[in-house]
């Protein structure tokens, strides 16, 4: 039986990062790298304005910047060295990690509420409350283009899955493009979510063939970009957050979805507290880890899979009240938290 060396103390399952935001949070996001010092990086955006850079590995916050308004979202360049955000304020604003100068863009005529890093391209995609999809030229503030996927609609989330952008609107529309074609070209497909309420947010597989897709009604629906009909037969839906009290169902909604880089399942977090781990391909869940003091606003794992960071952050989905205050975690992610069932049992190997 192997264990730590005498004397060393094993790292803790999860710890709470320290200078956490003071409002909701809204995204955190990992550093592309997958090992050395820059795999440590978090980024996470908040309503009391900021942008905050984190070092997982000392538990310290490297970098804070306040941004003129509530920030929704934020992500990291191909590099880690540049940070774009977005929010209230309108404007899409590039931040350099070194030295903390902000640059903006451009601007969205509302909210402009998403922002997506495309690495393939180098390209910058931004989505907003006007119901405009911009995508951009960060070495320049300068606009590629602009399309309206669905006129008079909001976009409300985005996901990239390889080479296709896929964008949930308000009215329960998902527009998926090529970014290769770019904006200028109509989405390659365009569908209604085959959830009835409204669509909380979207990730692409790692393996590029589809996405899945969350609403309010605690439920996550499993889709695939091939439109052949004998591969679109294997697209599902699930029930998930969920819970009977005084012999009612309670729903609760499913805020944030985040894929395993290696393993293709994924991690749902609603507004009942849970963190659940799914293997979406057996159509079963893995884990489920103990319930936080309030809402899970956002996940992602980090990019070698050892590592998930939840946003443990009232919503706000039972307006005005007290709460917990607002936490972000890193935990040390297991193997058995992750592995597929049918990988699982084969690493546990045979029962004895």
């Amino acid at each position: 039986m192997s264990g730590p060396a005498p004397g060393v103390m094993e790292p803790p399952q999860q710890f709470a990062l320290s200078n956490p935001p003071t409002d909701g949070v809204s995204q955190v996001v990992w550093a592309n790298a997958a090992s050395g010092p820059a795999s440590e990086l978090l980024l996470a955006s908040s309503w009391d304005r900021s942008l905050r850079l984190y070092d997982a590995a000392h538990n310290l916050c490297r970098l804070q910047v306040d941004l003129p308004g509530a920030v929704l979202d934020c992500c990291f360049d191909s590099s880690d060295t540049t940070a774009f955000a977005v929010g209230i304020d309108r404007a899409v604003t590039s931040v350099d990690l070194a030295t903390a100068n902000t640059r903006v863009l451009g601007s969205h005529a509302h909210t402009s509420r998403c922002v997506l890093w495309h690495s393939g391209t180098g390209v910058l995609f931004s989505g907003g409350w006007d119901g405009k999809l911009i995508s951009w030229d960060p070495r320049t503030p300068k606009q590629l283009a602009t399309a309206t996927p669905v006129e008079g609609e909001k976009i409300l989330t985005m996901g990239v899955s390889g080479n296709r952008l896929i964008v949930g609107t308000s009215k329960r529309h998902v527009l998926i493009y090529d970014v290769r074609a770019g904006l200028s070209s109509s989405p390659e497909q365009r569908r209604e979510s085959s959830l009835m309420n409204q669509t909380r947010c979207i990730r692409g597989f790692p393996d590029h063939t589809g996405y899945a897709l969350s609403s309010i009604e605690g439920r996550v629906a499993i889709e695939y970009f091939n439109p052949d009909p004998q591969v679109q037969k294997n697209k599902y839906a699930f029930k998930c957050h969920r819970k009977t009290e005084n012999g009612k169902q309670v729903l609760y909604p499913v805020n944030c979805l985040a894929f395993h880089p290696r393993y293709g399942t994924f991690a749902t977090g609603g507004c009942d507290g849970l963190v659940n781990v799914w293997d979406g391909a057996n159509k079963k869940r893995i884990s489920v880890y103990p319930a936080y003091a309030t809402s899970i606003a956002a996940l992602a794992f980090s990019a070698a899979g050892d590592k998930l960071a939840v946003a443990a952050s009232y919503t706000f989905e039972e307006g005005e009240k007290d709460h917990p205050p607002d936490a972000i975690f890193v935990r040390h992610v297991q193997p058995q938290e992750v592995l597929p069932k049918q990988r699982a049992a084969q690493v546990a190997g045979p029962a004895r």
